[in-house]
Parts: C-alpha cells; structure tokens; sequence
C-alpha cells in the first residue's frame, strides 16, 4: 500500500465530504460565472442573444461530456495504480491520459465544426438567434481540447486524493472568466463574441493550474514509455468509451428537451437557458460528488479494501439526500427573486419558478444516478452506467416530456425532464449496491493492474489481474 493512496484509511464519510465540498466549490464557480456570463448577455436587453447562449450552451454540454468521459477513464486507471502502490506506473499513466484526451478532443472539434449551422438549425435556432450561435462556437470550438486536457488535470489530482488542488483548477478559471467577461462584453463592445473570447482564454487557466499541481507538488507526470502509451490504450477506451457513451446521453436528452421547448418561442427557450445554468449552480455538489467518489472507490479497489467500497456509496447516498433537501428548500423560498435576478418574466419567468418549487426535489434521484455511475466506471462495470445514463435521456426523458409538453406545454415539459430520474436513480442505486456486495464476496487475488484490462465473462467480472483473475 502506498502512502499516496490516502483513501485507503480513515472515515470514508469524511473523504466524501471532503472531496465532495472541495470540488463542488470548484464547479459551483465554473457554473456560477457561466450563469453570470448569461446575466451580463441579458444586460444587453436582445432575447435572441439568451436564447443564442441557450443553444451554444447545449452543443457545448455535449462535447464537454466526452471531455468529462475521458476524465473518468484518467481517474480510474491512475487512482487503482496509486492505490495498487505502484506509484512510477501512474506518472506515466496520468500523462498517457492526457495525451490521448487531448487527441480524441481535438478530433470531437474537428467532427463537429463543418456541420455547426446543420446541428444548431436542428435544435431549433433560426434567423438572427442561429447566427449568433454559430458565431459563438465557432470561437469556442476550437479550443476544446484545452477544456479536455484542463478537465483531465483536475480528474488526476482527485486521483492523488488532492481534492484543494483539483479544485483550484476550475476555481482559478472561474475566477478569470469573471474578470473578463464584462471587460470582453462591455468594455471592448464585443457582445457574446466577447463572452466567447473569455471562454477560450479562461481555458489556458485550467491547465496552468492543473499542470503545477500534477508536475510541481505531486510530480505525477512522466514521459510514458512505448509499451505503457500503447498497453494503456485499451484500458483507458474500455473504461472511456462507456464513460463518454454515458456523458452523452444527458446532453442528448437535454437537447430533445431544448427541440420541445424550441416550439414555445425564444420566451420558453429563454427560460430553459436560465434552469439549465441554475441546475449545476445549485446542484454542482452532486456533480462533484460523482467525481470525488470515484477516486475513492478506485484507490480502495486497488488496495483491496472492499469493505470501504459499500461504507463510501452508503455515505455518499446520505450526504445526497440531505444536501438536496437543504437546496430544495432554499429554492423553494427564493423562486421568485431567482426569475427577478435573471430578468425573466412571462412565461420565461414561469418556467423558473416552477422549477426551482417543484421540480428541482427530483435532483435527489439525479444524484444517485450520478454516484452510481461513478461507482460503475470505476469497479470494472462501465457498461452498466452506459445502460442507466442512456436509459434515463431517453425512457426517462422522451415520454415524459412528450406527454407533459402535450398536455400542460412548456412546464408540463419541465415537470417530464424531472419525473423520469426517479424511477432510474432508484434503479441505479440498488444495482450499485448489489455489484459491490458481489465484488466483496468474490475477491481477486491481487489488485488489477489498470494496465490489463480484460473481460472475463467466465469469472462474472470484466478484470484480470494476470496469475490472479477474477
């Protein structure tokens, strides 16, 4: 056991806290300057321009979510190696991660950037609201694979169990965008092709932060020899490809939800980018938790610790409830001022309110959903997070919407994206408990290498670890 592996000792309801409370800080600042980036936009008094954000924020969830995949796959293999002791395989594998997340984001932004009029013409934006989207992303865009590499940085600090460091990633850019958003949008007259300009430049700090903290305090990056950045590949896409199988089906979801509400006007639209930059303002603790669990559950698994497995899901369910409780009820008090402050009235306004009164309880199921998840991708069973993430963005959001929308328009659409998350976050939950209650009865012999990733139906676990399968 190495003494980097800190989640391997101690209470685990203190780690997920901890995590949990750290890296929501980083997250909530992100979101919350994204939500400040729409206010300074609303400033100007052009609905098309909210709506713009609107959309360009949906098309940006969903190339962000192959980034967070990517993160996911670097966290998990780098986190069971530090767990595992063995420290000199994951410097090299943590620079290994990034190497390919950058590829394979650069190659997403290369896919995406010729058919961006096709794509934002599909979710519903047209005339002057469809320009100013396209614009927009086609500043943004290419600065992908930064937000990838950024993204990963702080994934691998989680995974050295540097929670205050992966949060000052984000944090540190967060604080930067809320410089120079209004200095981009109101002091050189840019509009949002300054908020778009702040997006990018915000993006450079992400990985100057991430890199002094994985180079300079951990020294966690090592320049990967040839068979460890070619054995690693299989790996890392057979945790990252689920993972970004299951990230994207939350913005597909999101964006049927975006082609529903498109059909009420740029007022419903509106209101729908005004939720969708509440949501992780007010619930990005469940967001971070989903990723503070994961490196605990992996350092854990790879140091044989399984009875910490169910001690960390079990805690991070509780702090779940609660934390979504105390949220639901401030929303529930400050609806009206929340609508107020983004200046949203009508049925934009509308829309807000009944959000945060009602269907923000739901975010409680969401959340388990995302713990789940984690615990899937990071104890050998991604696939499994793939079947419930797709499940809940198509079953548990399609007909939902569909026949609330039908009924009751735009809220009645609301209340549909909400409804569906209870039925496979509760799901999800039982299925997470019944893997690690398996796991524990039926363990391997050594810890698995995160470089020997193998499916082994026979052994009903898709890990070998050389002499000693499972």
């Amino acid at each position: 056991m190495s003494e980097s592996a800190k989640f391997v000792t101690g209470s685990t309801m203190r780690h997920v806290i901890v995590m949990a409370a750290t890296g929501s800080v980083g997250l909530v600042a992100v979101f919350l300057v994204d939500a400040l980036n729409l206010f300074y936009i609303s400033l100007l008094g052009q609905q098309e321009l909210a709506a713009a954000i609107g959309y360009a924020g949906t098309l940006i969830f969903f190339t962000t979510s192959i980034g967070i995949g990517l993160a996911i796959a670097s966290t998990a293999i780098t986190s069971r190696a530090i767990g595992a002791g063995r420290r000199e395989e994951a410097r090299e594998l943590a620079t290994t991660s990034l190497i390919y997340t950058a590829v394979i984001m650069a190659l997403a932004a290369l896919a995406c950037l010729p058919y961006l009029d096709a794509i934002v013409h599909f979710l519903g934006a047209r005339d002057e609201t469809a320009r100013l989207t396209v614009e927009f992303l086609l500043i943004v865009f290419p600065s992908m694979p930064l937000l990838g590499i950024g993204m990963c940085m702080s994934g691998l600090l989680r995974a050295a169990g540097d929670a205050k460091r992966a949060m000052y990633v984000t944090l540190f850019a967060g604080a930067a965008t809320a410089v120079l958003d209004p200095i981009f949008i109101f002091g050189f007259d840019l509009g949002i092709h300054g908020a778009a300009i702040s997006t990018v430049l915000t993006r450079f700090v992400l990985i100057f932060v991430g890199y002094y903290g994985l180079r300079r305090i951990h020294n966690l990056l090592a320049l990967p020899s040839m068979p460890v950045l070619t054995g690693t590949l299989r790996p890392y896409l057979y945790i990252g490809l689920p993972a970004i199988m299951t990230q994207l089906a939350t913005p597909v979801g999101n964006a049927y939800m975006t082609i529903e509400i498109a059909g009420y006007g740029d007022a419903a639209v509106a209101g729908w980018a005004v939720v969708g930059r509440l949501i992780p303002v007010a619930f990005g603790a469940l967001f971070a938790l989903s990723g503070a669990v994961g490196p605990i559950l992996g350092q854990n698994y790879g140091a044989l610790r399984f009875d910490r497995l169910y001690s960390t899901m079990r805690n991070s369910f509780i702090v779940i409830i609660a934390y979504t409780l105390v949220v639901w009820m401030l929303l529930f008090i400050s609806s009206d001022y929340i609508a107020a402050l983004f200046g949203v009235d009508g049925e934009a306004g509308e829309m807000v309110v009944f959000f945060c009164e009602y269907v923000s309880l739901t975010f409680l199921f969401t959340g388990m959903l995302f713990v789940a998840n984690a615990a899937f991708n990071n104890l050998g069973y991604p696939l499994m997070s793939t079947i419930f993430n797709w499940g809940r963005s198509t079953l548990g959001i399609i007909p939902f919407v569909w026949i609330g929308s039908h009924y009751y328009g735009a809220l009645g659409a609301l209340a549909g994206y909400g409804l569906g998350a209870v039925f496979f976050g509760i799901a999800a939950a039982i299925a997470c408990l019944r893997i690690i209650r398996g796991i524990a009865q039926k363990p391997p012999t050594e810890p698995p290498p995160p470089t020997d990733i193998q499916v082994s139906p026979a052994a009903n676990s898709p890990f070998t670890s050389g002499k000693g399968a499972t």
